[in-house]
């Protein structure tokens, strides 16, 4: 394979204005992702035009436009859908699904679930704003309990979907999740994700400045993400803090597995979680996706990696073993086999 061009940041910028209300969030991941895509297709021999964008409805899908690469915009909630068939019949390609809370996890719920199951090797965004912006400030499914909203004015009686936990219940077999305006921390997740072979699903806390601003303030804002926060590194200690003084621990009894926050200087090391992003067993991602403030910090990082069969090229098999045996067939004769009728 030749090598490709030396892309630059402006080669994945389009020439279409901008349109999110000034200061969203959005307008920070666009930036991360033109900024990385030229060190994607470096690091993975990649054309631009063999990258593409699907997206679906609300604020975060209008995300196509803004890339100066293929695209589609599609419709509510079945981004998943288009890009699976895309990448099936175009396995060549790199596909990207951008998505938000609502449009993903609402209406899109169920083509969302069974992208990740089956393993296809897309990569998906879900940017978490906590809220519906496009429509004007409804509750989404990640708002959380009781917000008052133009659609909950009394406060929302549902309780929250956790993106993470949907992802590792679905068996996904990369999870990552990041804050939009932490540069270095949403390189990470967008390089290890574009190498990952199989479902990628990234959330990213996304700030709606309009309609729920600060709803990541109390863990996300720059003085809180020390205290509130943990980083997960593989194979590394979960601990936290100023100064690493915390940690997380896991204590067992009475049928229950629980983690707790301890001080470093007052546990045995042993007792301290080391985070095993490979391990087969999801039990492990999905205890940490249960973490949330002010207990707990919130991880951020990539909760699982680890390798399985992909949808693709299993479907690719079959399809060979097929012929092998059968021969390449004839559609019009086949459409013409068995019992037929005029109308």
């Amino acid at each position: 394979m030749s090598a490709v061009a030396e892309y630059t940041r402006k080669d994945f910028s389009s020439d279409q204005e901008v349109r999110w209300c000034p200061g969203c969030g959005d307008y920070s991941i666009l930036a991360q992702v033109q900024r990385v895509m030229p060190e994607i297709c470096a690091d993975m021999n990649l054309k631009k035009e063999n990258i593409v964008f699907v997206s679906g409805i609300g604020c975060s899908s209008r995300f196509p436009y803004y890339m100066n690469n293929y695209g589609f915009h599609t419709i509510h909630g079945r981004a998943p859908t288009i890009a699976t068939g895309l990448k099936v019949t175009r396995p060549e390609l790199q596909v990207w699904v951008i998505t938000g809370d609502g449009d993903g996890l609402s209406i899109g719920g169920n083509h969302l679930i069974h992208c990740l199951r089956r393993n296809i090797d897309v990569k998906i965004l879900l940017f978490n704003n906590r809220i519906y912006g496009l429509t004007k400030g409804q509750y989404s499914p990640t708002s959380e309990f009781g917000k008052k909203t133009k659609s909950s004015p009394l406060g929302t009686v549902e309780r929250p979907m956790n993106p993470i936990s949907v992802a590792i219940a679905s068996e996904a077999t990369f999870i990552a999740r990041a804050i939009a305006t932490e540069g270095a921390q949403m390189r990470d997740v967008l390089m290890r994700a574009a190498r990952h072979k199989g479902t990628a699903f990234i959330e990213v806390f996304q700030n709606c400045n309009v309609f729920n601003d600060g709803a990541f303030d109390s863990f996300a804002d720059k003085k809180n993400q020390l205290e509130f926060t943990v980083s997960l590194q593989h194979g590394k200690p979960v601990i936290f803090g100023k100064d690493g003084q915390k940690a997380i621990a896991i204590r067992s009894g009475h049928g229950s597995i629980e983690p707790q926050v301890v001080n470093v200087a007052d546990v045995d090391p042993s007792e301290i979680l080391i985070h095993d992003e490979a391990s087969p067993n999801p039990a492990l991602p999905y205890l940490l996706a249960q973490l949330e403030t002010p207990e707990f910090p919130v991880p951020l990082g990539v909760f699982r990696a680890i390798s399985r069969p992909v949808y693709g090229d299993m479907l690719d098999e079959q399809v060979k073993s097929a012929q092998q045996n059968q021969g390449k067939g004839d559609l019009k004769k086949h459409l013409r086999a068995g019992e037929t009728w005029k109308v």
